[in-house]
């Protein structure tokens, strides 16, 4: 019979190790339940033991921290606050108490603001505070997605099932975030380094093939005229750097300026949907992202209008909001979402033809997440496509930068080798 390393809580919501035998993973779970004890991990002998082991080890470790009390602007990272979902979710769904499961991560959390978080949820539910109410308390921390599925949850006796979708909804959000900031942090990389290497060329390498040839050539009238522009460029850098760094620091306080203005975060979140290349991402994203969210909340219990009003404000997109917005009103008049998702300009026919069909079967909830899973799909591919459409782009302006400059600064090298040759032939 096969043999199962285990880790689980006993009744005081200790974290105990150990091995059994049984047939199958199932009835592993099952006899520990038999013996008053709730898994968070089974494995086989030989397939992933070795994690259980590890983490067997390391629980009185991580259990180790300073303690810090977090007020009500405490904030923790995503990634946090998705693993602290996923814990809680499965410990609930093992069959321990939500107090029970809210003192074990409490107990062996490593961030101490999300300790000191924890300990506080747990303290206002044991006295009474419902799990919602606690949570409303750290607005930075749990967003009123996060509430009102749990509220949502409370109310339908279906905790375990929305903290799953809760943590669910997280992990793909977080995948979905990595892959973009992927897509963005490659061009930025290579932009940044080409800039450094001009302004490097520029101030420090061409005045000094600048003094090389006044010494070599005296007369500047000789020098070919890529050589001239180049230097005139250096020298013009060279007196107004200054002017250069302010100007750019300038031009950044005015943009943060702009954004923070209803009208000027319009205009960025439309040029966002409107630039080549980066645009389709932008607008998949969006679509993702609103999809996701709404079919989790809907299918999670939350009122139609209370999710979308959520959805709105988790956009991340003021022209997405828009249409919400638009969408929230009809659906009010018992309209359907159709006609103002169309008028946005921002939702292509296919999701709104799976929308239409979504609230003509009632099958909406369902609909919007296949919605999603697709769009999800839809960025992997044009993130992928993007990368490799600008990896030689990058590459090419890099190599076009630096090659000009080059050019420039070997082409009277040349000639004066050449008046050299033909001086010793004489």
């Amino acid at each position: 019979m096969p043999k199962f390393h285990y880790i689980a809580l006993d009744q005081n919501g200790q974290e105990v190790a150990g091995e059994l035998d049984a047939s199958t993973e199932a009835e592993a779970i099952n006899l520990l339940r038999q013996s008053q004890l709730y898994p968070t991990q089974v494995a086989q002998e030989g397939k992933g033991d070795a994690a259980v082991k590890k983490r067997a080890r390391s629980t009185a470790t991580k259990s180790k921290g300073k303690v810090v009390k977090a007020g009500a602007n405490a904030k923790v990272k995503a990634k946090t606050l998705m693993i602290f979902t996923r814990q809680l979710a499965t410990l609930i769904d093992s069959g321990l108490p939500l107090l029970r499961g809210l003192t074990v991560l409490g107990r062996q959390e490593s961030n101490p603001i999300m300790k000191s978080t924890i300990t506080t949820i747990a303290e206002n539910v044991q006295t009474g505070s419902t799990f919602s109410e606690t949570l409303s308390q750290y607005p930075r921390v749990f967003n009123k997605l996060y509430i009102n599925m749990v509220k949502a949850g409370e109310l339908g006796g279906v905790l375990e099932i929305v903290l799953n979708r809760l943590a669910e909804y997280q992990e793909k959000a977080q995948k979905l975030k990595n892959k973009i900031v992927a897509a963005m942090v490659y061009p930025i990389i290579v932009m940044v380094i080409a800039l450094l290497i001009m302004v490097f060329l520029m101030l420090v390498i061409v005045p000094r093939f600048e003094k090389i040839f006044e010494d070599m050539l005296g007369d500047k009238n000789k020098l070919p005229y890529l050589t001239k522009l180049v230097i005139g460029f250096s020298r013009w850098m060279g007196d107004n750097v200054l002017y250069l760094g302010g100007g750019i620091v300038l031009i950044f306080v005015a943009w943060k300026m702009f954004a923070s203005t209803a009208n000027g975060r319009r205009t960025i979140d439309s040029l966002k949907l409107k630039l080549p290349l980066f645009g389709d991402v932008q607008r998949k994203t969006a679509i993702s992202r609103f999809t996701r969210t709404l079919g989790t909340l809907v299918t999670s219990g939350v009122p139609i209008l209370q999710a979308l009003n959520i959805t709105r404000e988790t956009a991340g997109n003021t022209i997405v909001s828009d249409a919400i917005v638009k969408v929230h009103d009809a659906v009010k008049e018992g309209e359907s979402m159709v006609a103002p998702l169309e008028s946005s300009s921002v939702f292509p026919p296919m999701v709104i033809s799976m929308v239409d069909v979504g609230e003509e079967t009632g099958q909406l909830p369902e609909m919007l997440l296949k919605i999603a899973d697709v769009y999800e799909d839809e960025v992997d591919n044009s993130v992928s496509a993007l990368t490799s459409m600008l990896e030689p782009l990058m590459i090419v302006v890099l190599a076009v930068v630096v090659g000009v400059i080059v050019m420039a600064l070997f082409l009277p090298l040349i000639e004066v080798i050449k008046g050299l040759s033909g001086g010793a032939g004489a």
